[in-house]
């Protein structure tokens, strides 16, 4: 090929591309504006079941001593439970905290949903009855955890003499978050240390929720997430209002999934001559 072939086919391709990106973006779908903080007020699930304030710094320090009897799940459980029995009495000292034992590693070892979050996300709906409310509240603490730098609480007597590093691990699945930060870490997820990260990251989630709750009680809890922006424009298409609507979720999409080329040259175009749904 001589220069001036060579010329002429580096320069379609430009053309080309500077085509096909003016026409992606021309035809890309309307993505609506996330949503604003709002208000919460708490309404209790049952007169027996109230919430009292607590010291989130305490309650870390529970929850990070409590990991070695029964893991993340049992321990975030244990650090509120434990305290509302021993100033409150009943019906919290006859909780049965030891079935939240099962939540371990992902849920029995299946990698799934992180211990701490199952365990918090159970005690919000212990104590507020509204869905909204409750739905509200969950989604604030799994967004907080997928985008922070953690573990950050550091304990007075640590189990392990190791301070781990933190990661920000954008997903609430255990297996995404421990293979996460073992790489970023450079530890096996088998190793002691990455055990002394999840005492830790058990230890700021239970802080973090008391921290929410006790905001909630005082009348003052304003939400605090909006949707990842990567995640809002996927659910604009792929959500139950888009027009693919074929996922329900309000995780980060991009730690499990990436566009493909053609996604990204041409699903924008696909989408707008798409029937709109009935």
């Amino acid at each position: 090929m001589n220069r001036r072939t060579a010329l002429k086919v580096v320069t379609s391709g430009l053309i080309g591309g500077v085509g096909v990106s003016i026409l992606t973006t021309a035809l890309k779908p309307e993505i609506p504006p996330q949503g604003k903080q709002k208000k919460l007020d708490l309404n209790a699930a049952d007169p027996k079941w109230i919430y009292h304030k607590l010291v989130p710094e305490i309650t870390a320090d529970i929850a990070y001593n409590n990991y070695s009897a029964g893991s993340c799940m049992y321990a975030a459980v244990k650090s509120v439970i434990s305290q509302l029995a021993e100033t409150h009495g009943e019906p919290f000292a006859s909780f049965p905290v030891h079935m939240m034992k099962y939540g371990h590693s992902g849920v029995g070892g299946y990698g799934t949903l992180c211990g701490a979050l199952n365990g918090s996300a159970s005690l919000i709906g212990l104590f507020v009855d509204d869905k909204k409310i409750r739905d509200a509240l969950i989604k604030d603490l799994f967004r907080w955890y997928e985008n922070t730098a953690l573990p950050v609480f550091q304990p007075n007597k640590p189990i392990l003499d190791f301070t781990p590093p933190k990661s920000i691990c954008k997903s609430p699945l255990c297996h995404a978050s421990t293979t996460c930060w073992a790489n970023a870490a450079g530890c096996r997820v088998d190793s002691k240390e990455r055990s002394e990260r999840c005492k830790r990251l058990t230890a700021d989630v239970a802080a973090k929720l008391v921290t929410m709750l006790n905001k909630l009680v005082d009348n003052s809890y304003m939400t605090e997430s909006v949707d990842d922006q990567a995640t809002h424009t996927c659910i604009t298409c792929h959500g139950t209002e888009g027009k693919v609507a074929n996922s329900s979720t309000k995780m980060n999409c991009n730690s499990c999934h990436t566009k493909s080329v053609g996604h990204k040259l041409f699903g924008d175009i696909h989408y707008k001559f798409m029937d709109k749904r009935e």
